[in-house]
C-alpha cells in the first residue's frame, strides 16, 4: 500500500491472552453476538423502510449497523465463529437489500436526508443547524462496516453498496451543490468524518471518484472559517481550537486525513495529523491515554483549553476508539514505536478501563477521578468500545518489509509470512503488563535470515535482553529493539523489562488577568492545587474511596522522600502500590482498569491532592 511502512497481521493469525485476550473473547461472546443477530434487532430495524419514511428526528442511531458490522465481521473471522459470520452476513444482505436505487442507506425520511439542501437554518452553539442529521455521520459508518465485511467474508454485493453511498455522496457535494459543513455539528466536524471511509472506498477500488471526494470534502472542509482543520493546524494551533474542539469528530477526521497521505503522498496532510497528534499527546490525554475534556465547557466532549487540568475530567469510550484509531494510521505510515506505545498505553488503562467483564456493559464516560457508571442500551461508546477491542489483535504484531515486529507486548502469539523462512510464529511468554519479563519464543517454517523487531517502552529504564542466553548490548527505551540474524525453530528472545513506580505530578490552577491603571497586563494566580499520581509500568493505578466513603483526600507529602513513598507489594491477582503520606495509614493502589472489581457505581481515584511539608 502506498505510504505504508507497517503491513499487520490478519487477525485470524493472532491471539492474545491475558487481559487483552479476555476482554476480546468476553467482547465476541457479549457485545458482538447479542446486541445484533439479524434484520429484527432494533438497531438495524431502524433502517426498514417503513421506519425511515417517518423517521423526522434527526438521530444517531443508525451509526450502531455500521460500527458492529465492522467489529463482528473481523471478530468472526478472527475466532472462526460460524454463527457469528451468518449473523453479519444477514445483516449485510438485509442492508444492501433496503438500499435505494440511487445508493441511500439510512434512517431518514426523504426530506430530512442530505442530499436534500435545506433553507438556511438556525444554528446552536456547536454550529449545527437547528434541524440537524446525523446522516452523513451513519453512511460513513455503514461503508467501513461494509467493507469490512468485504474483506473477510468476499461478496461483490458488499464492497458495491458501500460505492453506491460513495457515489451518492460524490453527486450530492459536487453536483448537487451542498456543502458538507452543512450536515454535521461542531461546525461540519461530525459529516467531514466522511473523509475516511472515502478513502477506504479508493483503496478498495481503485476508482478516483473516492478520491475526488476526498478532496472536495478536505476543500469544503477548509472553507469553513470555524473549521478550516489544515490551515490552522499548520498555523500551529491546538487541537482545542479547531473547530470546537470535539475530542472524537476530531481524531476521527485526522485518522481520515492520515489516509489521504498515504494515498496521495502530499505532505500537507502528514504536517497536519502529526502536528495535532502531538498536540493532543502533550496536553489532552489522562495518564491512561484517554482523550479528555470537558472543564469549562458546554460539552463534556471537548478538549480543554491546553492548560487546564481537572482529574474530573471526561474521557469518552467513542473518542477512544478514534484515539487508538489515529495511532494506528500514524504506525502504518511511518513504522515508529511511539504510536504503537500510545495504542498499548490507551488498551491497558482507559479502553479496558471501560470495559465490563461481561463483554456487554460499557462506561459512556469515564474519569481519573471519579464513579463508573455502565451506560445504556443505545448508547454510541458501546459500539465504540466494542469496535477498538477488535482493533488490538491486527495491531499487535505485524511487517515492516521482511522484518517482523512485536508492537504490543503481553500474552499471545501469532503467525506470520516471511520471504526466506516461509510461515514464523511469534509466542509471547509473560505475565505482561504486571511483570516485565517476557519470553519470545521465534519458530520459523525453515531457519533462515530475517529481522525481528520488538517495541521497548518509553518508561523503561536498563533492559537486559538475550538471545538463547547470550546477552544484546544497548538496548534503548522509545524504539523497537532490532535484531537481524538467522533464525531456528525454538529460538528465544528473552527481555527483562523492569516495572518501575513512577509519580507523575500536576497542578490545576486559574489564573485572574487584569491592567493597571497604567494600562499595563496584570496576571494573578488565584487559585492552585497540586496533585500526584502513579503508574507501575505500563499501568495506571487507582485507589477506590478512601475509608471505604471519601472521594477526595489531601495528602501530607515531603517532596524528598517521594520515592521512598511508594511501595510495591506483590499480591496474588498482580502488583498493588501502597502510598505513604504523614499523619494517616497508607492508601492502596490496584490499576485503575480493575479498581472496584469493573463493577457499575465503583469509585477510582487516580490523582490525590497533596500539601508539602517541606517549602517549595
Amino acid at each position: 500500500m502506498p505510504n505504508a511502512l507497517m503491513q499487520f497481521a490478519d487477525p485470524a493469525d493472532v491471539a492474545l491472552g491475558g487481559v487483552l485476550g479476555e476482554a476480546l473473547t468476553a467482547n465476541a461472546l457479549g457485545r458482538l453476538s447479542r446486541f445484533i443477530v439479524d434484520e429484527h434487532s432494533p438497531a438495524i430495524a431502524l433502517f426498514h423502510p417503513k421506519h425511515r419514511e417517518q423517521n423526522y428526528e434527526g438521530d444517531w442511531y443508525g451509526e450502531h449497523a455500521g460500527k458492529w458490522l465492522y467489529a463482528a465481521a473481523r471478530a468472526a473471522h478472527r475466532s472462526g465463529d460460524r454463527d457469528l459470520r451468518e449473523n453479519v452476513r444477514q445483516v449485510a444482505d438485509f442492508l444492501v437489500g433496503v438500499q435505494t436505487p440511487e445508493g441511500y442507506l439510512g434512517t431518514y425520511a426523504l426530506d430530512r436526508r442530505f442530499t436534500r439542501k435545506q433553507q438556511p437554518p438556525l444554528r446552536t452553539w456547536d454550529g449545527a443547524p437547528s434541524l440537524r442529521t446525523w446522516d452523513i455521520w451513519t453512511h460513513s459508518y455503514l461503508i467501513l462496516g461494509l467493507l469490512e465485511v468485504h474483506k473477510y467474508f468476499p461478496d461483490e454485493k458488499y464492497v458495491g453498496a458501500a460505492g453506491r453511498i460513495g457515489e451518492l455522496c460524490w453527486r450530492a457535494l459536487t453536483l448537487g451543490e451542498i456543502d458538507i459543513t452543512e450536515l454535521g455539528n461542531h461546525f461540519g466536524m461530525s459529516a467531514t468524518v466522511l473523509l475516511d471511509p472515502a478513502v477506504e472506498l479508493y483503496f478498495a477500488t481503485g476508482d478516483k471518484l473516492y478520491l475526488e471526494l476526498a478532496t472536495r470534502i478536505v476543500e469544503q472542509a477548509e472553507a469553513r472559517p470555524e473549521l478550516r482543520l489544515i490551515s490552522q493546524a499548520l498555523a500551529g494551533a491546538d487541537a482545542a481550537e479547531i473547530a470546537t474542539g470535539k475530542a472524537y469528530q476530531l481524531c476521527w477526521n485526522l485518522v481520515g486525513l492520515a489516509k489521504l497521505y498515504r494515498a496521495t503522498g502530499d505532505e500537507r496532510y502528514a504536517s497536519v495529523v502529526t502536528r495535532l497528534w502531538e498536540s493532543i499527546r502533550e496536553h489532552h490525554l489522562t495518564l491512561g491515554g484517554g482523550p479528555w475534556g470537558g472543564v469549562g465547557h458546554r460539552s463534556r466532549e471537548v478538549f480543554n483549553h491546553p492548560s487546564v487540568f481537572s482529574p474530573h475530567a471526561y474521557v469518552e469510550t467513542c473518542s477512544v476508539l478514534a484515539w487508538l484509531q489515529l495511532n494506528r494510521e500514524l504506525l502504518t505510515i511511518t513504522g515508529e514505536a511511539r504510536y504503537a506505545e500510545e495504542i498499548e498505553r490507551t488498551a491497558y488503562n482507559d479502553l479496558l478501563g471501560a470495559a465490563a467483564p461481561n463483554g456487554e456493559d460499557w462506561c459512556y464516560y469515564q474519569f481519573p477521578n471519579g464513579k463508573r457508571v455502565h451506560t445504556t442500551y443505545w448508547r454510541c461508546c458501546k459500539s465504540s468500545g466494542a469496535m477498538a477491542l477488535e482493533e488490538l489483535s491486527a495491531i499487535a504484531y505485524a511487517k515492516q518489509g521482511q522484518s517482523l515486529c512485536v508492537n504490543l507486548l503481553g500474552p499471545g502469539h501469532a503467525t506470520l509470512a516471511n520471504e526466506a523462512a516461509g510461515r514464523v510464529r511469534l509466542e509471547q511468554i509473560t505475565n505482561y503488563p504486571f511483570d516485565g519479563r517476557v519470553r519470545l519464543r521465534v519458530d520459523p517454517e525453515h531457519s533462515a535470515s530475517f529481522g525481528l523487531r520488538v517495541r521497548i517502552p518509553s518508561w523503561a529504564g536498563r533492559v537486559d535482553a538475550t538471545i538463547n542466553g547470550a546477552s544484546i548490548p544497548g538496548i534503548g527505551a522509545r524504539e523497537f529493539l532490532a535484531v537481524n540474524r538467522e533464525w531456528r525453530s525454538g529460538d528465544e528472545l528473552v527481555l527483562n523489562i523492569p516495572l518501575q513506580s513512577q509519580i507523575h505530578q500536576r497542578a490545576s490552577f486559574s489564573v485572574q488577568e487584569s491592567r493597571a491603571p497604567d494600562g499595563a497586563p496584570v496576571a494573578q494566580e488565584v487559585m492552585h492545587y497540586d496533585y500526584l499520581a502513579l503508574t507501575h509500568g505500563p499501568l495506571v493505578f487507582a485507589t477506590p474511596l478512601i475509608d471505604g466513603f471519601k472521594s477526595a483526600e489531601t495528602l501530607l507529602m515531603h517532596r524528598d522522600s517521594l520515592e521512598q513513598a511508594v511501595e510495591v507489594v506483590n499480591a496474588p491477582s498482580g502488583p498493588e502500590l501502597r502510598l505513604h503520606s504523614q499523619g494517616r495509614k497508607p492508601l492502596t493502589f490496584t490499576p485503575y482498569f480493575a479498581t472496584g472489581g469493573r463493577q457499575d457505581g465503583a469509585w477510582r481515584l487516580t490523582w490525590m491532592q497533596v500539601s508539602w511539608s517541606d517549602p517549595a
